[in-house]
């Protein structure tokens, strides 16, 4: 491994508004980008339009005899209020940039390709759409379907080859009835480290990635475009597993999200490294992040549920994802575990029905009256969820008493689980593929975190780096260096 430099050197981030120095290393990849978040997080939003956001969402997990498409969920669809995070790509030679959405339920990095055909040309998130131009780049080529870069997705449907061009192709089609089709590229892949004050050092790999040349359904819709689709699934076309195969990054990635009004977070592409994680394993052979749920308790009384409820299956299982917003619960789970809440909380609140979501009324700290809830997973892990980890308090009181609504919701219809943002948020939370599990931890996802500096996993390391300041604290931690690091791509959060 190549000696890598630090000594002073930080990477300039931006979240919230603050511009907050972050200390590392010049060797391989190490980066940052900028994440936002397209929805506004100054907003208390009511749990109908939540659920509408979330069934966008869940539309768009790719279709798979594995996969789970959309299921019915009630609120008003409301275009303007899509939660999706995005950032920023640069592709190509000279590098071209792409605003692409993040998505942990699909594997491949596509942007929209010259002459696409029904790909939009503006957005209402504010940002200029641009389509990428192969015949620009001098370091582009088009993947044929021998291409060794080709074979790697044909296990998981994310390539095909057309025979009348030879081209290595891909056919996506998403449960919201969208689609996205195109062709494969070797390209530039451009990491962007700042150094200091004044200049810029850049990074690169090359990487394959989908050119879209149609769009159709929802994608082609301009109110909440972007240029593509950023996967951060687990097969081999995914970013994270190719930067991994070429020993620039390893096999795992992070995410710390701060659940408080400030929003902002760090995705790493890394293990971040933290005592007290607990680790479950991922459920083989699964298009999606699954888990294996065992049991719910509440306030430590494990709850009559079926097991079958958390059997995984083709349209059942428990889904752990970062671009749900709230969290949903197998519809034979459901109703225990409301009604279990309820009873605990019965001489304290008052019980109310709004809008069919369960709520009450609460003059106290919802911390003082309401129990704390935990998920059972396979392997003796267990995610503690804290009353405001499953409740949303709402705009609105009644009597000077504030009201407060559960906001994990049921999944009529199915018996599928999602651990999404409001169960994820003040945990450290590990992907690690490499090892195949998932681990958590509760943490202040305001402050700084670790992450190992090894390029493959399986061995212990001692060796850490700081990777972001999330305060404008001028504290020791912030000094904190090290002189051996490789590869790790931190992403900074806006939510």
């Amino acid at each position: 491994m190549p000696a890598c430099f630090s000594a002073g050197i930080f990477i300039w981030a931006i979240i919230s508004g603050i511009v907050l120095s972050v200390p590392t290393v010049l060797c391989g990849f190490p980066t940052t980008l900028t994440i936002h978040r397209a929805f506004p997080n100054d907003q208390r939003v009511g749990l109908n339009q939540l659920r509408a956001l979330d069934r966008v969402r869940h539309g768009r997990f790719l279709q798979s005899v594995n996969g789970v498409v959309g299921f019915p969920l009630e609120g008003s669809y409301d275009p303007y209020r899509v939660g999706l995070y995005y950032t920023t790509v640069k592709l190509g030679s000279p590098a071209q940039e792409f605003h692409v959405q993040i998505d942990t339920g699909s594997d491949v990095l596509w942007v929209s390709c010259n002459g696409c055909s029904g790909c939009p040309t503006t957005s209402g998130l504010q940002m200029q759409l641009n389509a990428f131009d192969a015949s620009s780049s001098s370091t582009a080529s088009v993947v044929s379907c021998t291409d060794s870069a080709c074979s790697l997705g044909t296990t998981s449907s994310d390539s095909l080859c057309n025979s009348q061009n030879n081209r290595c192709s891909y056919q996506f089609t998403y449960g919201d009835g969208s689609g996205a089709s195109g062709y494969y590229v070797s390209d530039v892949f451009h990491l962007e480290t700042v150094v200091g004050n004044n200049w810029t050092s850049n990074n690169s790999a090359t990487i394959v990635f989908g050119c879209s040349t149609q769009e159709t359904g929802d994608l082609t819709k301009s109110d909440r475009a972007v240029d593509g689709i950023f996967g951060f699934g687990q097969q081999p076309m995914s970013v994270v597993s190719q930067l991994a195969s070429q020993g620039i990054t390893p096999r795992v990635f992070s995410h710390c999200l701060r659940g408080d009004s400030s929003g902002g977070g760090i995705l790493v592409l890394g293990e971040i490294v933290e005592p007290g994680i607990v680790y479950t394993p991922l459920v083989s052979s699964q298009s999606h992040y699954n888990l294996n749920l065992q049991s719910i308790s509440v306030d430590g009384q494990i709850l009559s549920i079926n097991s079958s409820a958390f059997t995984t299956s083709s349209n059942s299982g428990t889904i752990v994802d970062s671009g749900t917003t709230l969290a949903y619960l197998a519809q034979s789970a459901y109703d225990p575990f409301v009604n279990a809440i309820t009873d605990a909380v019965s001489q304290s609140v008052r019980p109310l029905l709004s809008k069919g979501s369960q709520c009450y009324l609460i003059t106290s700290s919802v911390n003082e009256v309401f129990p704390n809830v935990s998920l059972n997973f396979a392997g003796g892990a267990s995610l503690i969820l804290t009353p405001q980890d499953y409740l949303l308090e709402q705009k609105s009181s009644i009597a000077g008493a504030s009201v407060w609504c559960i906001g994990i919701q049921k999944t009529d219809g199915q018996e599928l689980t999602i651990l999404g943002d409001l169960v994820l948020k003040d945990k450290i939370v590990v992907y690690d593929l490499a090892r195949q599990q998932i681990g958590w931890v509760n943490y202040d996802c305001a402050t700084t975190v670790n992450v190992s500096a090894n390029t493959t996993t399986g061995t212990n390391t001692n060796t850490y780096i700081n990777t972001g300041q999330l305060t404008n604290s001028s504290s020791s931690r912030h000094s904190f260096h090290t002189i051996m690091l490789v590869a790790i791509m931190a992403l900074l959060l806006h939510i």
